[in-house]
């Protein structure tokens, strides 16, 4: 079982470090664009000037702390909760605004919104559970430290 659980726990990493650094890169790509559909976003209109920065910024960072075993509980708590704002930005736009700007890149961009929220939802399951098994892992360690023989 507990090489099951890292086998998992890998594969959900890795599928949030290329969903962020694939989004990061695209939106760095064509950064004009991302500025501009974050700046006509009827939510986020006030905060154009420094959220496509840390947009990225913070997927980019999340990637990292994913890749970096030691850190990685923090970075699946730090991309299921993205993925939750990512989420709830989502029923805002659709269920309070009558324009609705897709500031996705790539394919992402192709996906119409009850794709991109179930698309969006897996991703805050799958971080859910990272979190789950990452935390039955760690703790799985940590008795084997105190309880070598497994007494």
């Amino acid at each position: 079982m507990n090489m099951n659980r890292k086998i998992v726990i890998e594969i959900i990493c890795f599928l949030f470090i290329l969903l962020f650094v694939y989004a990061a890169m695209n939106k760095i790509l064509d950064f004009q664009k991302f500025k501009i559909q974050i700046g006509q976003s009827p939510l986020l209109t006030g905060f154009g000037e420094f959220l496509p920065v840390l947009v990225i910024s913070i997927e980019v960072g999340v990637s990292a702390l994913l890749a970096i075993p030691s850190f990685r509980l923090a970075g699946l708590v730090a991309a299921f909760s993205l993925m939750t704002m990512f989420t709830a930005y989502i029923v805002a736009i659709l269920n309070f605004s009558s324009y609705v700007p897709c500031s996705c890149g790539g394919v992402l961009e192709h996906f119409g919104w009850t794709e991109h929220l179930y698309f969006n939802s897996g991703f805050v399951l799958l971080g859910l559970v990272g979190i789950f098994l990452e935390s039955a892992e760690r703790n799985f360690r940590y008795n084997m430290a105190i309880y070598p023989s497994g007494s």
